[in-house]
């Protein structure tokens, strides 16, 4: 291990799996308590996912659907630790943070704009 890895690395197998499990588990309590945006929309997740079901009947239009709701739960999570690592880094306006920031704000645009996308042609198409 190089000076420059985390010490924390390691572990191999079966431990890192259940290790990652865990802090998974522990990232989604974290984005649940301390996101908005997250919360926002996990129950909106929770909302559509079912819905996708009823909406549609074919097994690969339900699939588009719940994928696309997924996305911006995954895209949420990564613009999360985006802004919490460059909030840890300083708290202090600077332009290079307010870009990582605004970049990682897009990316969630994008996936909102892509469950519209993905649902109005698995509905109307």
């Amino acid at each position: 291990m190089s000076e420059t890895e985390s010490p924390h690395k390691g572990k191999t197998g079966i431990k890192r799996l259940w290790n990652a499990l865990f802090y998974s588990l522990v990232g989604f309590k974290a984005a649940w308590k301390h996101e908005d945006a997250f919360r926002q929309e996990a129950l909106l997740a929770l909302v559509l996912i079912p819905l996708a079901f009823y909406l549609n009947d074919t097994a690969i239009g339900r699939a588009l659907m719940i994928a696309s709701v997924f996305l911006v739960l995954i895209v949420e999570l990564v613009n999360s630790a985006i802004e919490a690592t460059v909030d840890r880094i300083s708290l202090e306006n600077h332009p290079l943070a307010k870009r990582a920031k605004d970049i990682g704000s897009a990316a969630v645009l994008i996936a909102l704009v892509n469950v519209l996308v993905v649902w109005g042609v698995v509905l109307f198409a």
